[in-house]
C-alpha cells in the first residue's frame, strides 16, 4: 500500500524535473533565437536603411547636378563678351592669315594695315553700322554689305581689311569668313591728302610685317588672331596692335613695335 504512492511520488517528481528542465531549455533556446534573430534582423534592417539613405540621395541629386551642373557652370563662368567670341569664332572657317593674303591680293602693290573680324569686340558705333544694313544711308560702308546680301553671306562672319597703296590710297576689302570669297573691294572715297600722307609714312616706316607681328603675339600667347592694326600708340610710336583670343575666350591685346618687333604693351581683357 505504501509502495504505490511512493512510486507515484517518485515518478511525478522526476517528471516535474524533466518538465522544468525542458521548459527552461525551451525558454533559453527561444530566448537565444529571439536574441539572435533580433540582432540579425536589426543589423540587416539598419544596413538596408543606411544603404537606402545612401542610394536615394545619389539617385535624386545626380540627374539634377551633373547634367545641369557642368553646362550651366560653364555658361555662368563666361561673360557676355566671351560668349559672343565663342559663338562667332565657332562659325569662322577662314583664318586671319588667309584673309590677309586674300585682301592684299586684291590691291596691286598694296600692304595690309588693318584686319578685323567684324562683330567681334566692336565698339557700339562700329557694330551699329554693319548691323544697320546701310542701304538707306548710301554711305561707303553699306556698299560692302549691300553686294553680298543676294547670296546671303552678309549675315555670316566677315573679315574687313584695309590695304594701302604706296601713295597712301586705302582700299577696304570684305572677305567671307566661311568661304573665303571676296565680298567687296572699294577705294575709300573720303580720304584727305593728310590721311594719305600719314598712311604712306606708316607703311614705309613699318619694318615688321603683319605676319611677323602676329607671330610675336601668338608666340607669347597661344590663341586665335582676331585683329591686326598698324597705328601709333600713346607715345606716338608706330606699333602693330594684335588681338589674340585664347581657349578660355578671353582676349589679350598686344602692342608690337613696328620697328623692332618687341612687345611694348600687353593687356588681358577679362570681360
Amino acid at each position: 500500500m505504501r509502495f504505490e504512492p511512493r512510486r507515484n511520488q517518485t515518478v511525478s517528481t522526476r517528471t516535474r524535473r524533466l518538465r522544468v528542465v525542458g521548459a527552461l531549455c525551451a525558454v533559453l533556446a527561444s530566448a537565444a533565437m529571439v536574441t539572435g534573430c533580433g540582432q540579425d534582423n536589426g543589423d540587416e534592417t539598419a544596413a538596408a536603411t543606411s544603404e537606402a539613405a545612401k542610394v536615394i540621395p545619389q539617385q535624386t541629386t545626380t540627374p539634377y547636378e551633373s547634367p545641369s551642373g557642368s553646362p550651366s557652370g560653364t555658361a555662368a563662368q563666361l561673360t557676355e563678351d566671351q560668349t559672343e567670341r565663342k559663338e562667332l569664332l565657332s562659325t569662322v572657317k577662314v583664318t586671319y592669315d588667309t584673309a590677309a593674303t586674300t585682301a592684299v591680293g586684291e590691291v596691286s602693290g598694296g600692304k595690309l594695315t588693318d584686319l578685323d573680324l567684324e562683330g567681334l569686340d566692336d565698339d557700339s558705333d562700329e557694330s551699329a553700322s554693319p548691323s544697320a544694313s546701310a542701304s538707306p544711308d548710301g554711305s561707303a560702308s553699306p556698299s560692302p554689305t549691300g553686294s553680298p546680301s543676294p547670296s546671303g553671306s552678309s549675315t555670316g562672319p566677315k573679315w574687313i581689311a584695309e590695304v594701302v597703296e604706296e601713295d597712301g590710297t586705302a582700299h577696304t576689302v570684305s572677305i567671307d569668313a566661311v568661304s573665303g570669297d571676296v565680298l567687296d573691294s572699294v577705294t575709300e572715297a573720303e580720304q584727305s591728302d593728310a590721311d594719305k600722307q600719314q598712311l604712306a609714312d606708316w607703311v614705309s616706316k613699318a619694318q615688321q610685317t603683319w605676319k611677323q607681328a602676329a607671330k610675336v603675339a601668338t608666340d607669347k600667347q597661344k590663341g586665335t588672331v582676331t585683329s591686326l592694326n598698324l597705328d601709333e600708340n600713346d607715345s606716338q610710336a608706330l606699333v602693330w596692335q594684335v588681338d589674340v583670343v585664347t581657349e578660355d575666350w578671353k582676349k589679350t591685346a598686344f602692342d608690337v613695335d613696328a620697328a623692332t618687333g618687341k612687345i611694348t604693351d600687353e593687356e588681358v581683357d577679362n570681360d
